[in-house]
């Protein structure tokens, strides 16, 4: 599945799940759902590499932000998160996670206060396994395909480059790092630019 196609059926659960007033996850997995299986297992490929693309520290750190905090498992869920709010988002996240500081959402949650749940989608994850499961009614199909899928392609054994980590506790590193998501987040921030 090339980038663009994935990018459709991602904007097509958008707008499905908007219309319906249904969780994205869910229509996503319904429209996976009425797929052939080849297509489903070229989705998990291109999402995967997508999710494998915002492995990053500054990622995380802005996931540390707007979570306060962010567990190994939480960035899991966060990058899935990133990828459901479409192309747009995931380009100028990938670019430069701080510009989530202008999404709704997230300006919303720092004002709420309410962070833990904003953008950490974890269902998301799980889209092409839950379609091979309404598919076939096995929970395992997903992942005996998957890997028969997948064992064509030889491990690249490649080592993540995440770029340079710096210490999230760090309030005046991400600061420097992450400017207009720190003014949202960082209490310390919030009350300096009260003043």
């Amino acid at each position: 599945m090339d980038s663009d196609t994935f990018w459709k059926v991602i904007e097509a659960a958008r707008a499905g799940a908007a219309e319906a007033g249904e969780p994205f996850d869910e229509v996503l997995v319904e429209q996976l759902a009425d797929t052939p299986m080849q297509r489903i297992l070229e989705y998990a490929e291109r999402f995967d590499e997508l999710h494998d693309a915002l492995y990053r520290w500054d990622v995380w750190a802005a996931a540390y932000l707007i979570g306060g905090g962010c567990s190994d498992d939480s960035f899991i869920d966060f990058r899935a998160g990133v990828i459901a709010l479409g192309r747009e988002w995931y380009q100028r996240v990938a670019a430069n996670p701080d510009s989530l500081a202008a999404h709704a959402v997230v300006i919303d949650a720092a004002g709420a206060g309410e962070r833990s749940e904003t953008l950490f989608h974890e269902d998301v994850n799980y889209a092409a396994s839950g379609a091979f499961e309404r598919i076939t009614g096995d929970a395992d199909a997903f992942y005996e395909a998957w890997d028969a899928f997948r064992s064509a392609d030889a491990e690249s054994g490649d080592v993540v480059d995440m770029g340079e980590d710096f210490d999230f506790d760090d309030d005046e590193e991400m600061s420097r790092r992450l400017p207009r998501l720190a003014a949202l987040f960082l209490v310390e921030n919030r009350v300096a630019g009260a003043q």
